[in-house]
């Protein structure tokens, strides 16, 4: 079972890469096959919005057919499959079909290893297990980042995305060696049944899931796309540059994860945890849109603190993770996972198409960017204050 679950890790760690690492290939990709800040946007936006669009299918089999299969076969076709359809890419298409695929790949693992500890592990110490898997997976945004730039810059990036097509492929033969499926559940009389029909009629996940919506979008948006044409266009960035301080947000988003983990238990409450972080998390967002072209210094101190505030879907998970029947736990932890990740999608179309409105007759390079953050500012102040009508729970 450990086996499979440090396998499962390893290969969140590549999803985490995945859903980053289009920040710094944005100049290449640019002057290569034309793609432009617009185009990496959607693609960008296809990646977590086929992820968020498989949850509900890998929740469903999940509880009827177990985390080996689900994560080996869908990873393998999927990562190992869009990495080589990207390597070959001829234009803007060619990237966004990749994408699609990859974010398929991706989509059962950390479900696959959430819904192992929710059968397995005692519910109290759910948070501080996803925490740890998230934080652990979130090094895949440190290769991401100065790593990837450099493979980029030494050997090409159809070379560095043929490799990791081989990679991916490999780690999905694995998955389908090591990984163990709990044991299943024993019912007395008929097996209980439901839908995620049933969870959305429990009315304590009404007042978490649109907290879940917005926590993570402004930390994975920025640190997956916009910080990459933002350093660019405000500073003059090149891929070195932007790899360097996407490389300190995203130790930034690894200690977030670390930190929330096991603050239910150290607090003593799951609410006010993420209450008083995602409020901090709104706090530098509108600071950074307040002082856009403050200096490298300011900037990547304040895109750090984004991520390290907005780093608490491991607790959300663990507070909603609460309120789930067991036989519904791997519908459970993807229908917040859907919320979590679906929320990034929608934020990355709309921040695209804000881009492009806010860009066109804008005096200031810096223009689109203040629109984006502020979005991102708002909605976390709004998700906020959604979330104080929400019941707390550590158990």
């Amino acid at each position: 079972m450990r086996a499979g679950i440090v396998t499962l890790v390893v290969a969140y760690v590549l999803s985490q890469f995945y859903r980053a690492f289009l920040a710094v290939m944005a100049p290449v990709l640019g002057s290569d096959i034309g793609a432009t800040p617009e185009d990496l946007s959607a693609a960008s936006g296809l990646w977590f919005l086929v992820f968020a669009g498989m949850q509900l299918p890998v929740g469903w089999l999940l509880d009827h057919i177990g985390p080996r299969r689900t994560a080996s076969i869908l990873f393998g076709l999927g990562a190992g499959g869009g990495a080589a359809v990207f390597a070959l890419a001829q234009g803007p298409g060619h990237v966004s079909l990749a994408m699609a695929l990859i974010g398929v790949g991706c989509s059962p693992v950390l479900m696959a290893a959430y819904f192992t500890f929710a059968r397995i592990y005692e519910p109290r110490v759910f948070g501080t297990l996803a925490g740890i898997v998230l934080g652990v997976g979130t090094f895949g945004n440190l290769i991401a980042s100065y790593p990837m730039a450099w493979s980029v810059d030494t050997f090409g990036w159809r070379e560095t995305m043929g490799a990791l097509a081989v990679i991916s492929t490999t780690v999905a033969l694995v998955l389908a060696v090591l990984v163990r499926d709990p044991p299943a559940l024993v019912h007395e009389g008929p097996a209980p049944r439901g839908s995620v029909l049933t969870l959305l009629a429990i009315p304590a996940l009404w007042f978490i899931l649109p907290m879940q919506l917005v926590n993570y979008a402004p930390a994975a948006g920025l640190r997956g796309l916009w910080s990459g044409p933002f350093l660019e266009d405000v500073y003059g960035m090149g891929p070195e540059g932007i790899g360097m301080v996407t490389l300190v947000m995203a130790l930034g988003m690894i200690a977030g994860n670390f930190a929330y983990g096991p603050a239910d238990r150290l607090f003593r409450t799951r609410k006010w945890v993420i209450f008083a972080g995602n409020l901090c998390s709104s706090a530098a967002l509108f600071t950074l849109w307040a002082i856009p072209a403050g200096g490298v210094v300011t900037t990547t101190i304040l895109l750090t603190a984004i991520g390290f505030f907005g780093a608490s879907f491991p607790l959300i998970m663990a507070h909603a993770r609460a309120f789930f029947p067991p036989h519904l736990t791997g519908q459970g932890v993807t229908l917040i996972n859907l919320m979590g990740i679906g929320g990034v999608s929608l934020f990355q179309f709309v921040t695209g198409g804000l881009y492009a409105a806010t860009k066109t007759g804008a005096t200031e390079p810096v223009a689109p960017y203040e629109a984006i953050l502020l979005l991102y500012a708002l909605a976390v102040l709004g998700g906020c204050i959604v979330y104080l009508f929400s019941r707390d729970t550590t158990t």
